[in-house]
């Protein structure tokens, strides 16, 4: 059963990532989209693993990956991925540091608050590996982006 406070996260958590893609622009939607739906992919298979290795905990009893992790995935990686990519591509360093900014920020602190609002909080990860978890998939972003970029000028 999904409580009331998990049910309200969860649309929160996707509808406003979302949103905010009314601001970045058509042109950059279309340039970042193929790399948003691969990272996104991507997730979904690290969230499914993670779930079945109990890397972290849902507080909410029976356990669901299509109202715990999912929401995750289809809410802010997309997005969030575009707007990094829309205001560092091109710029490697400002990529990765807006990555480690952005990530270090959910594992450190974020991933706290959901804890303490009993929604999710680590299990068999640390913060500094849950760190890792996010940040690696940082460069599959960027050589996905790198690699569409190519084969559009080629083409």
């Amino acid at each position: 059963m999904i409580t009331k406070r998990h049910l309200v996260f969860n649309i929160l958590n996707i509808i406003i990532p979302w949103l905010t893609l009314l601001f970045i622009g058509k042109r950059n939607i279309k340039r970042y989209s193929l790399a948003g739906v691969f990272i996104v992919v991507f997730e979904i298979i690290n969230h499914l693993y993670g779930h079945k290795r109990r890397w972290w905990k849902f507080y909410d009893k029976r356990k669901s990956f299509i109202k715990d992790e999912l929401p995750f995935s289809i809410g802010p990686y997309m997005p969030l991925s575009m707007w990094i990519l829309k205001f560092s591509y091109g710029n490697f360093k400002k990529f990765v540091i807006l990555n480690v900014i952005s990530d270090a920020f959910f594992a450190f602190f974020f991933i706290d608050v959901l804890k303490k609002f009993r929604i999710v909080g680590l299990n068999r990860l640390n913060h500094v590996q849950f760190f890792i978890y996010l940040h690696y998939k940082a460069y599959l972003l960027y050589g996905v982006q790198y690699l569409s970029e190519k084969i559009k000028r080629v083409g």
